[in-house]
């Protein structure tokens, strides 16, 4: 165990961490439960599970370090243990039940998008939305850390406890998935998919 694992912190120090370093995250944190469980109460519980964990295992957190990455990982493996205990029902989404406002931007976008955001909401159908929905958890979470949150390949092998090369072809099989679902909607808009325009030229 590290030095920083076994430090001790005063309450005032776990206080300030607390409230500096993990409060900030929660919009982040809730849209990431949200895409992970497709339900807002759902989504609600599994983050005021993360910050109970994060709060009880302060200790164990590096002050200065990546809250916002430990604090993914405390939430990845809280959805996993709950997605194991329901893992007899089906995979199921009702589309209808998913507010429109929880739109993806484009997934080649790098930086954080806040997904309630209603300029988002205009510029975009339930398509996009659908279709990143529609993917399995493994492919879903990796566009999302990624893609809409912004981390790094190093973060992310973190988050998930899984190896660099295993985060990248995870990532590349999942945009291309994506791609997939997304063209037949492109070409409904009258957008020019890579086939046809290989087709033309």
């Amino acid at each position: 165990m590290s030095e920083s694992q076994r430090k001790k912190y005063s309450q005032e120090e776990k206080d300030s961490i607390f409230d500096g370093e993990f409060m900030p995250h929660m919009d982040s944190m809730y849209n990431f439960a949200f895409r992970l469980t497709f339900d807002e109460d759902d989504a609600k519980d599994l983050v005021q599970d993360t910050y109970l964990k994060a709060y009880r295992f302060i200790n164990s957190f590096e002050q200065g370090t990546n809250a916002k990455a430990w604090l993914f990982r405390i939430l990845k493996n809280s959805f996993i243990n709950e997605y194991r205990k329901k893992s007899k029902q089906p995979a199921k989404v009702d589309y209808q039940e998913v507010e429109t406002f929880y739109n993806s931007d484009d997934v080649d976008y790098q930086g954080t998008t806040d997904l309630r955001v209603d300029s988002v909401k205009d510029m975009l159908g339930d398509e996009i939305s659908n279709a990143l929905n529609s993917l399995a958890v493994d492919f879903r979470t990796v566009i999302i850390l990624c893609d809409l949150e912004g981390f790094t390949y190093e973060e992310m092998a973190k988050i998930l406890d899984i190896p660099i090369g295993t985060v990248r072809s995870r990532l590349h099989r999942a945009r291309n998935l994506l791609k997939e679902k997304l063209r037949s909607y492109a070409q409904y808009m009258g957008y020019k998919t890579d086939s046809e325009e290989e087709e033309e030229n």
